[in-house]
């Protein structure tokens, strides 16, 4: 501490050496308490990992955004949507009688009439296949013979109800209890919250051979990797993700060890995009991209902090802010890549480590910290500039885990391994499928089917299925099992 103490310079002067040093160092740790105290008070979703909903009340809102002086709604010119046409159930041919203008008699056929279709969901009466199994006994040793049901029929309910309860549970986020309700009022099935939960046991079965294949297939390609909290029973675990090229695979475990890192990509990764979490640290810079979106917000953090350590903020961001500024460009093509990394990225990357020299020897410990982490990750900032598919930023992962999110937030997780595996399982299906435009109903139906029948599941790899007709994909077959 090089200050001293606020106590009159007469008394200071009376205490011994020792007591003086004792004093001031006692002052140095509660003043450096203070701070960090202070640091935490002012953490806000713009310089930490906290989300926007936890901004209290007292935070001011967005000032509104300033008016275009455009009228609302569709712009004059703009291309016309219109909902597509389906093929008609029912056609009703219109034909005027009489003219409008004279009254006169009217006959003909228009080649081109004008068409109009009304849409109608039909009322729904679930399709019951009642097997009757005849007891008969035999006429020489009086043995009674029951045939089995045929292969594939288990249960009181078929493989599109079963896969039913898992797309409103899953894509929809209903609890068991709302999924009863959907069914019984939309479909006139009765079911009960419990077989709901046994139905969902034997869909996560069903899809582990799916899911196995997904977190397969993710090994060698650059993916998007991020963790959240999770509630298992009473303990804490963490829901993680990885994000590929029309794929997205799921786990959760009562770890955030590197270890699961491992379970959710076997062997040996590609390029993965991540935060600044150690658990990462292992990859070489080479295989890992930083995610500028959260290092722009220690960059932020370092500003707010108002200490000596804000001006090395400021520089930073205004780097950051110019990297991620023109990286859009080269997305969309109306900036070639070569040009960017020329003209661009060797600035922004001189500037920045350039800070970061500076910030390393700052007088706040926590942005020299920070400075010297991201001088040790080097090449693992810009990896996005030199390999195909990798971005900038998370923003992919925490997407996929946003849906994960607001459904831990109205389930307060799950209560068992065995509700862990569906969840995972369920994400990981319902994530691909969209990413690939895929109808989640289908192919869980298929996956279910093929599960009692026997046979091999369909699988979830991309280019594995058949182009889908007006918006849906997969055989779409009613079964009656």
């Amino acid at each position: 501490m090089g200050a001293t103490p606020p106590i009159p310079e007469e008394l200071w002067n009376q205490l011994p050496a020792a007591a003086q040093a004792a004093v001031s160092a006692v002052i140095a740790a509660l003043e450096a308490r203070v701070a960090a105290l202070e640091a935490r008070l002012n953490q806000s979703p713009s310089n930490s990992s906290k989300p926007p909903s936890s901004d209290g009340p007292q935070v001011k809102p967005a000032p509104p955004r300033k008016g275009t002086g455009k009228a609302r709604g569709g712009q004059p010119g703009h291309p016309k949507r219109t909902r597509p046409d389906l093929p008609p159930d029912t056609v009703l041919e219109l034909r005027p009688e009489v003219c409008a203008g004279c009254s006169g008699a009217l006959a003909g056929t228009d080649p081109e009439p004008i068409r109009h279709q009304v849409l109608e969901l039909p009322a729904v009466r679930p399709q019951v296949t009642e097997y009757r199994r005849h007891r008969l006994t035999c006429p020489r040793c009086a043995r009674v013979t029951c045939p089995p049901l045929p292969p594939g029929v288990r249960g009181g309910y078929g493989p599109r109800t079963q896969a039913a309860c898992a797309v409103l549970t899953g894509a929809y986020r209903l609890g068991k209890r709302g999924v009863a309700r959907v069914l019984r009022d939309l479909f006139g099935v009765p079911i009960s919250p419990g077989a709901v939960c046994h139905l969902q046991d034997r869909t996560a079965g069903a899809r582990e051979p799916v899911t196995t294949a997904v977190h397969a297939h993710l090994t060698g390609r650059s993916a998007n990797v991020d963790e959240t909290g999770w509630r298992e029973g009473r303990s804490r675990a963490w829901l993680w993700v990885a994000v590929a090229d029309r794929l997205t695979g799921f786990v959760i475990r009562r770890s955030r060890a590197r270890k699961v890192l491992g379970e959710l990509i076997p062997g040996t990764p590609g390029v993965l995009t991540t935060d600044r979490y150690s658990v990462y640290d292992h990859l070489s810079p080479d295989r890992r991209q930083v995610c500028w979106a959260h290092l722009r917000r220690d960059f932020q953090a370092m500003i707010d902090r108002g200490n000596d350590g804000s001006p090395i903020g400021t520089a930073l961001l205004a780097s950051a802010d110019a990297l991620l500024g023109a990286w859009p460009r080269v997305r969309d093509g109306t900036l070639s890549r070569a040009r960017f990394v020329s003209h661009h990225l060797g600035g922004v990357r001189a500037a920045v480590y350039a800070q970061l020299g500076r910030g390393r020897t700052c007088g706040c410990a926590i942005t020299a910290g920070v400075c010297r982490e991201l001088l040790r990750f080097g090449g693992a900032l810009y990896t996005f500039a030199r390999v195909d598919g990798v971005e900038p930023t998370n923003n992919a992962a925490e997407r996929a885990l946003r849906h994960a999110v607001c459904w831990r937030k109205t389930s307060y997780g799950t209560d068992s391994e065995r509700g862990s595996r569906f969840v995972e399982r369920v994400l990981t299906v319902v994530a691909s499928c969209q990413q690939q435009g895929r109808n989640v109903l289908t192919f869980l139906t298929d996956a279910i089917q093929a599960a009692r029948n026997g046979t091999p599941v369909p699988s979830l790899l991309p280019g594995t299925h058949r182009h889908p007709v007006n918006g849906y994909a997969g055989s779409g077959a009613a079964h009656e099992q």
